[in-house]
């Protein structure tokens, strides 16, 4: 290129006052900033954040470009937001309730909407909690984390060994009003699986307001679905017992009893089609954190169930805009948790 200084390439550091001057002539020359990166042995990104900091009004002029860089170099960094002790105090004893990153700081920007230095980002915990030091504390908090779901192995495309399920009626024929999510009242429902398969928790999810009903199983089959899921609905409002939709799970065999018995529409999803379902399967995710797999569920009582579904429905959400399944249905019916008979 000609004009000055050739150099290897090297990890990212800020310009020096030869680079800059060696920039400002190969743009005064009208070469392009990949051109100038090539010769000064530098990514073109690199230049051009260089450009977008320290360019004044009449371009980028090396001597005004360095005498900005320095002044910035010398203002004070703004500390970890963490290392406010109230703050730091807040997010430990969410994460230890349970909530993730992203529920503490939309919680916080809930009840503090006005106050910028109670606002944190999920980033900003997450950075907190892997750059503590090593001990007992960092342990614990770390594995308060909720764990990422493993890769689930699809299901086969071949025959239905399952069985079939007699007098389906199929989530097409189900009302509008279900898939707009503005009227409560309409369930969404599932076996969660212990060892083996051998032993299994019922789990129900309002569709609107995501309120969490876990029902104790005395098997796997449908005469213990249906006792188990009529056990736990009976004791909802009849107005916020409308729908119950279901995967094509043989557990659903008596699925004429349950309805006939709870006065309650029940519809069938499509074949390997869990979006179809979806607070379902993603409150499955998270009840894994209680209920993990390879798990006894048998040896659960009703009351330890109950005190788990509290849990989630005492947890802020995020499609919830931060507020909790109880908060969002007595807002919405003005009912109270005994009523759900959770």
């Amino acid at each position: 290129m000609g004009y000055g200084v050739a150099m290897t390439t090297r990890d990212y550091c800020h310009l020096s006052a030869e680079e800059r001057e060696t920039m400002s002539l190969g743009l005064a020359a009208g070469h392009s900033l990949r051109r100038i990166a090539v010769a000064l042995g530098r990514s073109p990104s690199t230049l051009s954040r260089e450009m977008a900091r320290n360019a004044g009004p009449r371009g980028y002029r090396a001597c005004t470009a360095h005498t900005r860089a320095s002044a910035r170099a010398c203002q004070p960094r703004r500390p970890r937001k963490l290392l406010d002790p109230w703050l730091w105090q807040v997010v430990q004893t969410q994460l230890r309730q349970g909530c993730s990153p992203e529920q503490i700081a939309g919680r916080l920007r809930r009840a503090y909407p006005e106050d910028m230095r109670k606002h944190l980002s999920a980033e900003t915990i997450y950075a907190g909690l892997y750059v503590l030091p090593r001990g007992a504390l960092r342990s614990e908090l770390l594995a308060a984390l909720r764990q990422a779901r493993k890769a689930r192995r699809p299901r086969t495309r071949g025959t239905d060994r399952r069985g079939q399920i007699p007098n389906m009626t199929p989530l097409i024929e189900r009302p509008a009003e279900v898939a707009s999510r503005t009227v409560p009242g309409h369930w969404e429902g599932d076996l969660l699986k212990g060892a083996r398969n051998g032993s299994a928790v019922g789990t129900l999810v309002e569709r609107t307001t995501r309120l969490v009903i876990l029902a104790r199983m005395e098997g796997t089959d449908a005469t213990s679905a249906r006792m188990g899921f009529t056990k736990k609905l009976r004791h909802v409002p009849a107005l916020l017992r409308k729908t119950l939709t279901y995967d094509r799970g043989k557990e659903m065999a008596e699925h004429e009893q349950l309805a006939q018995r709870l006065a309650i529409q029940i519809f069938f999803a499509d074949p390997h089609a869990p979006w179809q379902r979806g607070s379902n399967e993603n409150t499955n995710g998270l009840l894994r954190q209680y209920l993990p797999k390879g798990t006894d569920l048998s040896g659960y009582t009703q009351r330890e169930l109950n005190a788990i579904a509290h849990r989630l429905n005492t947890r802020p959400r995020k499609c919830l805009n931060f507020a909790t399944p109880l908060e969002v249905y007595a807002q919405l019916r003005h009912h109270s948790p005994v009523a759900l008979g959770i």
